[in-house]
């Protein structure tokens, strides 16, 4: 167990999330007041008693459970109004963990069912991001999901719709969904797209599936990190060569082994990673969903694989250059982690 004095020196680090679904990070309370402004029914109006219908409690036997929990959430998220408000509670909840970056990914197209666009649809949670990002001095960026269920044509709409935002809060292009039924070497010609538009690229990969989706995704869409990687030690000559170019790994800990994408804490290779010397990050995934924030997800490292203060400041750095920042934010947000870095005992190893 962990001491609360050592959670404290955890959450008091600043950090980066560069891998947060935001319809997995709605609060069971906004779901309740949302649902309330659109007329939609739900089966309790008790925050606590709603929570099991939006967050993995217990066991949970595979990544398509785990995705069932956004069915539910996502009959909410329909107008501008909730988009804008989900994603700044996003953006709130980061800054209460001392998060001062964030990626946040959506996919456009799930949220449409009211008539909005896919500009629409983007406009109004970058808009949420933005705002937060003044109340709370958190830079946040969006990032735009393809759908692996969806059509080729629904995901290159989605390219086309998020390339006009590049520059303008949106930072980059996802590739989410069933990685074992939907397999990536499916969407070359989405990404080819998003490639020709010089939109930085992210795919789900090595979570559900094994490290051939992984050498697609990289070798073949053209994604420059990858979302999760679990899997990677299942082919060393990939391994090696994910190394060889630094293709950062944006892992999610507590997801991971919620999905099964690792069988037990013992056998996530998270920590062979990072003593390896690949470009591995931690993030959130889910906030909700996972009941998790980033807090959490460190303090599990320092508690399961005896994650140093030193190397969880570390695994930020690693975050900041594994971010689609442009090099100078880069180097602005570097230099701000380190000075307070600076005022952190890195020693610090108390556990009970």
């Amino acid at each position: 167990m962990i001491l609360e004095s050592m959670v404290s020196v955890i959450k008091q680090l600043p950090k980066v999330d560069l891998h947060v679904h935001l319809d997995g990070s709605v609060t069971p309370e906004t779901v309740i007041d949302l649902a309330n402004k659109q007329g939609i029914a739900l089966p309790t109006s008790n925050p606590q008693q709603l929570a099991p219908y939006l967050k993995i409690d217990g066991e949970c036997n595979s990544l398509q459970e785990y995705l069932s929990k956004f069915d539910f959430v996502g009959r909410v998220l329909h107008t501008s109004e909730a988009l804008e408000k989900v994603a700044f509670e996003v953006v709130e909840q980061a800054h209460k963990q001392n998060c001062r970056y964030i990626e946040v990914r959506f996919g456009p197209q799930l949220h449409r069912q009211a008539g909005l666009s896919l500009e629409e649809v983007i406009h109004s949670v970058i808009k949420g991001l933005k705002r937060a990002e003044k109340v709370y001095n958190v830079q946040a960026s969006a990032i735009a999901c393809c759908l692996r269920h969806h059509s080729i044509k629904e995901n290159i709409d989605v390219v086309e719709a998020a390339s006009t935002f590049m520059g303008k809060g949106l930072v980059g292009v996802d590739l989410a969904g069933d990685e074992a039924t939907f397999p990536a070497y499916l969407f070359r010609d989405v990404f080819k797209i998003a490639d020709k538009k010089s939109m930085p690229i992210t795919i789900h990969a090595g979570e559900a599936a094994g490290p051939n989706n992984i050498k697609e995704a990289v070798f073949k869409l053209g994604a420059t990190r990858v979302g999760h990687g679990v899997r990677l030690k299942e082919d060393l000559k990939l391994f090696q060569e994910l190394y060889a170019k630094q293709i950062p790994l944006e892992m999610c800990p507590i997801s991971n082994i919620q999905t099964k994408a690792a069988p037990s804490w013992e056998m996530y290779p998270l920590r062979e990673y990072f003593n390896e010397g690949l470009l591995v990050t931690v993030n959130t995934d889910n906030l909700t969903v996972s009941n998790t924030n980033l807090t959490k997800e460190f303090s599990v490292l320092f508690e399961k694989h005896d994650f140093s203060i030193l190397e969880i400041g570390q695994l930020n750095m690693n975050s900041i250059e594994a971010s689609f920042l442009e090099a100078s934010e880069k180097k602005k947000l570097k230099n701000k982690f380190l000075v307070e870095y600076q005022n952190v005992d890195v020693t610090s190893r108390q556990v009970i």
